[in-house]
């Protein structure tokens, strides 16, 4: 409980960086939260991977505050509450990932709703996991835009309210936008990329908070052959399988730096990079080289939650 409150901490510091941005200048800040998914401390180049490549990614920690004591749950949806709210996931009613214990209290007030209230647009991308129930939806909790996959993972279905939709997959998903189910072209985490993008172009002239939650690198291990090639010769095939899902986050996260550079987003924005949870892959522990960032999702001990993150603001 002690490291959840320091994640709660470190929302509450985030918060007041961002609203001490907007009484300097005449314009709030844009924001955009990218969360990946089961990504470990140690799987980035600039952490000391020992093969791995990730250059946008490096050259976002370049360019950032860092966070280096930052910590999360050692499960997605109890830090995904934590980060909505602001509160320690029990205190959210959030308590595991599955039977219905992943939804978070509707007397929680999001981040999103409390943005919104400030005149920003706000919008999501991708994994929510926070309720599947109509009323724990993001729509119902401050997102205006709402762009998402059901349950903790693509196809996964649990007793309950976490059901697949028939037909979805990590490739050409079937997404749920804005109430509606739509079947989309291409892979998830590129998809949820070029939606965030489309809906950050149409509300550029606005304060928005675009939250881009990815289920990558999320197990199953899928990925196109081209990514997994990159790291065939060097790990196990779901090593390469689960690294390759990494590059393409870092491809579709240079991709997103270079366009909002293009866009001309008004005064300033601030970028925030976390990820949800440790390590899955625990094995990966024999191809790193260093001590940090080797424990693995759900495991209790500190490398089991230990975090990333790292802000950049951005001035036009």
């Amino acid at each position: 409980m002690k490291m959840v409150m320091i994640v709660c901490t470190v929302i509450a510091l985030c918060s007041c960086s961002v609203f001490a941005a907007k009484s300097k200048t005449t314009n709030q800040p844009n924001i955009i939260l990218v969360m990946t998914d089961d990504q470990g401390y140690g799987d980035l180049a600039c952490h000391g991977h020992p093969f791995i490549k990730t250059p946008n990614l490096d050259k976002l920690y370049t360019q950032s505050t860092r966070f280096t004591d930052f910590h999360v749950s050692p499960t997605c949806a109890p830090t995904r509450s934590a980060l909505m709210s602001g509160r320690a996931p029990f205190k959210n009613g959030v308590t595991h990932t599955i039977l219905e214990r992943e939804r978070m209290a509707l007397s929680a007030k999001t981040i999103a709703q409390v943005l919104k209230s400030s005149g920003y647009s706000t919008g999501i991308f991708g994994k929510w996991h926070l309720g599947d129930a109509d009323a724990y939806q993001p729509g119902n909790r401050g997102f205006d835009e709402v762009f998402i996959h059901g349950s903790g993972a693509i196809g996964e279905t649990f007793p309950g309210t976490q059901g697949a939709i028939p037909g979805t997959g990590y490739f050409n998903p079937v997404i749920k936008h804005n109430n509606t189910f739509v079947k989309t072209c291409g892979y998830c985490t590129d998809v949820f990329f070029q939606q965030a993008l489309t809906w950050i172009k149409q509300n550029k002239d606005n304060p928005f908070f675009a939250y881009i939650p990815t289920n990558a690198p999320h197990l199953p291990w899928i990925v196109a052959e081209k990514y997994k090639a990159l790291y065939k010769d060097k790990c196990t095939d779901n090593q390469a399988r689960y690294f390759g899902m990494i590059a393409n986050i870092d491809e579709n996260m240079g991709l997103l730096m270079q366009k909002l550079d293009r866009i001309g987003i008004c005064i300033c924005w601030l970028m925030m990079h976390l990820d949800g949870c440790q390590s899955v892959l625990s094995v990966a522990k024999q191809v790193r080289r260093s001590d940090r960032g080797v424990g693995a999702t759900v495991s209790p001990v500190q490398r089991g939650h230990t975090g990333r993150d790292r802000r950049s603001w951005g001035r036009r």
